[in-house]
C-alpha cells in the first residue's frame, strides 16, 4: 500500500484474477517408491500467501515439492487444487540444464575455427515461450540483461539460476515453488534472491520455499510447515511455528556446529583409554537358548573413531550382543570377548565394563517413573541411578546446565518435571544423561522407537552434535537403516539365512 510501483507493468499477475485460487491437501498420502510415501496431514495455500517448509536431509522435501505441483501420485487423501499455472524450481533441474548444454557442444573437440554452438541466456529463457520483450523485461529485472547472448553453460551458479527463474516467470505462472532456492549461492547472491522473491511475493506472486534450515527462512515469509521422515505434520504462521518447543529445539540446533561439550566431572570420570586399542573385539561369538542359536558364529571389532548402527528385525540376536557388551548377559564369560582393552573373565568387575558406557533404551526411558526434574535426571547420570539419591556438588549441577544448554533448555526449563516434556524432549534428556561421564561408548537402543516424525528429527539431530563434537563412539540400535543420524560410519546387519541369521559388515 503506497509503495511505487516499479516493476514492469507486464510481469504483474492482476491479484483480483487469483483471489480465490487455492491448493488443499487433507490426510494425503503421496508415492515415493513401493516402500515409502509421503504424508500431508492439512495444509492449504492461498492466492498471495509466502510459505516455507523446512525439513532434515532425507525428511521428504523434494518430495513435497512434487505434490505441491502435482507430479506424485495421490495414494489417498485429497488434493484440491485452482492454481492454473504451477511452476516448479530446484537445483536438480539447474544441473541437469548445465550438464545437457555441455553434451549439446563439448568444446574440447571443436577445432580453432569451429563456433561454440551452445544456447544463449536468451534462448534458455525463451525455452518454452518465445517472446522476446518478456525476456528483456525479466532480465532486465533481475540485473542479467547483459548476459541474454552470452552461453548459458558460462555463466555462474547465481547467474543461472536467475535464468532460470526468468524462464519459470515468461508462463507468469500463478504458484512458484522453489526446492531449496538457496543451495550453491554466496552471501551476496542469497540476499540477492531473498530480496527478489519477496519482491514477487508484493506483487501478487503465491510462494512456496523448500528450505534446509530455519535461519533460510526469509523475513516476508508469512507461513511455515516442518517436515521430518516424510511427514509434513506441523504447519502455521511463521512466527506461532518457531514458538512451538520442539521446533524451537530443532532451529536452536542449526547453531551449533562447533560447539563444546561440557566437560567431566573429575569425581567421576571415567578412566582415559589407549588411543589405538578396539573398544570391542568378539570372535565367533555364539549364544543359544535350549539349543537354539541367537548369535551364531559373529565376529565383531570397534575400532577408535568408528560409530555403528547396528540393524535387524524382532528376535535377531541385536539386544543378546547388546547384553555380551553391557556385561548383563551370563554367556559373556563363554565367549572370546574384549571390552575397552581387557578380555572378559580376566578378572574385571561388572563395574569397570559399565563405567565406559552409556546406555539409553526405550525400556530404561518406561523406567524413569520417579518425579523428577529434568536437571534431576540428568544429574542421576553421575551416579548410574533413576533418581537422585546423593547429593550433587556444585560443579556437577553447574556441568548439569551446560549440558541442557547444549539441548536448547534454559535454567527454567531444568525446573520443570521431566514428564511434562515431549517424549523425544525427555530422549534427549536421557542421553545427555547418559552422556554427562563422557563414556567411551553410548549406546542407544531403539532411541527412535515410539516417536513421531518432528521428535525422531530432534533426537536424531542432536545425536549427531553430541557424537560429533566429543570423543564418545556410538552404538546406534535399530530396525531400519534409515533410521541412522549422520555420524554413523558403519553397519552391522542382522541378516535372515534360513533358521539363523548372517552378519553383513559395511563402512558406510
Amino acid at each position: 500500500m503506497g509503495r511505487r510501483n516499479t516493476y514492469p507493468c507486464s510481469l504483474l499477475l492482476q491479484k483480483m484474477g487469483y483471489e480465490m485460487s487455492m491448493l488443499q491437501i487433507t490426510q494425503g498420502t503421496f508415492r515415493l517408491s513401493d516402500t515409502r510415501s509421503l504424508a500431508v496431514t492439512e495444509l492449504a495455500l492461498r492466492a498471495g500467501e509466502s510459505w516455507a517448509f523446512v525439513g532434515a536431509n532425507g525428511s521428504g522435501k523434494s518430495a513435497l515439492a512434487r505434490a505441491l505441483s502435482g507430479e506424485l501420485p495421490l495414494l489417498s487423501g485429497e488434493r484440491g487444487c485452482t492454481f492454473e499455472r504451477i511452476a516448479r524450481l530446484s537445483f536438480e533441474q539447474l544441473q541437469a540444464l548445465v550438464s545437457d548444454e555441455w553434451q549439446r557442444n563439448n568444446t574440447d573437440l571443436l577445432s580453432p575455427d569451429e563456433e561454440d554452438t551452445g544456447r544463449t541466456t536468451a534462448q534458455i529463457i525463451q525455452d518454452e515461450i518465445s517472446d522476446e520483450t518478456r525476456c528483456r523485461e525479466l532480465a532486465e529485472r533481475f540485473g542479467i540483461a547483459h548476459l541474454l547472448t552470452r552461453r548459458f553453460k558460462y555463466l555462474s551458479t547465481g547467474e543461472t539460476r536467475k535464468t532460470l527463474l526468468c524462464q519459470a516467470l515468461m508462463a507468469r505462472p500463478d504458484l512458484l515453488v522453489f526446492d531449496e532456492p538457496f543451495d550453491g549461492l554466496d552471501v551476496a547472491s542469497r540476499e540477492q534472491l531473498t530480496a527478489l522473491l519477496g519482491e514477487l511475493n508484493s506483487y501478487g506472486y503465491t510462494l512456496a520455499l523448500i528450505l534446509n534450515r530455519f535461519d533460510d527462512i526469509p523475513a516476508f515469509v508469512q507461513h511455515a510447515g516442518v517436515l521430518a521422515d516424510c511427514t509434513l505434520s506441523e504447519v502455521g504462521p511463521k512466527q506461532q511455528l518457531l514458538e512451538h518447543a520442539l521446533i524451537a529445539q530443532l532451529a536452536f540446533s542449526e547453531k551449533l556446529a562447533g560447539a563444546q561439550l561440557p566437560e567431566a566431572d573429575s569425581a567421576t570420570a571415567c578412566p582415559p583409554l589407549p588411543d589405538n586399542a578396539p573398544r570391542i573385539v568378539l570372535r565367533n561369538a555364539t549364544v543359544s537358548y535350549n539349543d537354539r542359536p541367537i548369535l551364531h558364529n559373529l565376529s565383531w571389532t570397534v575400532n577408535p573413531g568408528e560409530h555403528w548402527q547396528i540393524i535387524g528385525p524382532n528376535g535377531a540376536g541385536k539386544s543378546t550382543l547388546l547384553s555380551l557388551i553391557t556385561g548383563d548377559h551370563p554367556q559373556g564369560y563363554s565367549n572370546d570377548l574384549t571390552l575397552f582393552g581387557r578380555r572378559r573373565g580376566s578378572g574385571e568387575t561388572i563395574w569397570d565394563i559399565k563405567k565406559h558406557i552409556g546406555y539409553v533404551s526405550s525400556s530404561l526411558h518406561l523406567d524413569y517413573r520417579v518425579s523428577a526434574s529434568v536437571l534431576t535426571v540428568v544429574l542421576s547420570g553421575y551416579f548410574d541411578s533413576i533418581g537422585l539419591y546423593e547429593t550433587p556438588s556444585d560443579r556437577q549441577q553447574k556441568l548439569a546446565h551446560q549440558w541442557l544448554a547444549l539441548l536448547g533448555m534454559d535454567k527454567n526449563a531444568a525446573n520443570t518435571p521431566f514428564h511434562s516434556l515431549s517424549w523425544g524432549q525427555q530422549r534427549l534428556v536421557l542421553i545427555a544423561r547418559a552422556l554427562v561421564k563422557h563414556p567411551a561408548l553410548l549406546i542407544l537402543d531403539e532411541p527412535l522407537q515410539g516417536l513421531d516424525p518432528l521428535n525422531r528429527q530432534l533426537v536424531r539431530r542432536f545425536v549427531d552434535i553430541l557424537i560429533g563434537e566429543g570423543d564418545t563412539q556410538l552404538l546406534f540400535v535399530s530396525h531400519h537403516a534409515e533410521d541412522a543420524p549422520q555420524c554413523i560410519t558403519h553397519r552391522l546387519s542382522f541378516v535372515p539365512d534360513g533358521d539363523i541369521y548372517r552378519y553383513q559388515l559395511d563402512t558406510l
